[in-house]
């Protein structure tokens, strides 16, 4: 006679199962991942894996204290890798940050004189919002439109922000003695915000 597969038990008395589990081993498990994370956010983070796991092999969850110690390894070894996903992650940002002060290093613009300090004096007296909404039309080249989607705002509204930041700047500069930005030096869909 040939054995047959036992059938799963079904739904109900397995999430039973695993809530009885849960509810016996949650602190526990959760005592054992805050003594050895730094964030309490981690543990947290640990405790799910660990039951997710168990929840996914609760067959292999043995019975009574034993299942303590079986959970116990899971989030062992949940902790393990948890540990080296943080080492890869400081190690990439490490490297990360180390080639970001080259590049900056090597593309640093000298500090303007003249003119352009004066400009950038006056640039500096804007306020945040006038400051990114004028980058965003001259440094990053955006139409109304886009300028629009990126601040969450009708392309109106962005017309409008832009005619008072520019009357902003034109007074800012007056103040510094300077000049408005050559025209020659930008193309006119760029100052104007619009494209051409």
């Amino acid at each position: 006679m040939s054995a047959t597969p036992e059938a799963p038990p079904p739904p109900d008395e397995r999430r039973r199962r695993f809530e009885q589990v849960y509810a016996a081993h949650r602190a526990g498990i959760l005592g054992y991942a805050l003594r050895r994370t730094a964030d309490p956010q981690d543990a947290a983070d640990v405790l799910a894996e660990t039951f997710l796991v168990a929840w996914r092999r609760l067959d292999d969850v043995p019975r009574g204290d034993a299942a303590r110690l079986w959970l116990y390894g899971v989030a062992r070894r949940v902790l393990a890798n948890h540990h080296r996903g943080e080492r890869r992650r400081s190690a990439l940002v490490g490297d990360l940050a180390g080639r970001l002060r080259g590049d900056l290093a090597a593309h640093r613009a000298p500090a303007p004189d003249g003119e352009l300090a004066a400009i950038a004096a006056a640039f500096g007296e804007l306020s945040e919002d006038d400051r990114e909404l004028l980058s965003l039309v001259g440094w990053e080249g955006l139409d109304h439109g886009e300028i629009a989607a990126v601040l969450g705002c009708s392309r109106n509204a962005v017309r409008i922000r832009l005619h008072r930041a520019r009357r902003r700047f034109a007074r800012a500069l007056d103040r510094q003695g300077a000049q408005a930005p050559n025209a020659h030096a930008m193309p006119a869909a760029v100052i104007n915000g619009e494209r051409a």
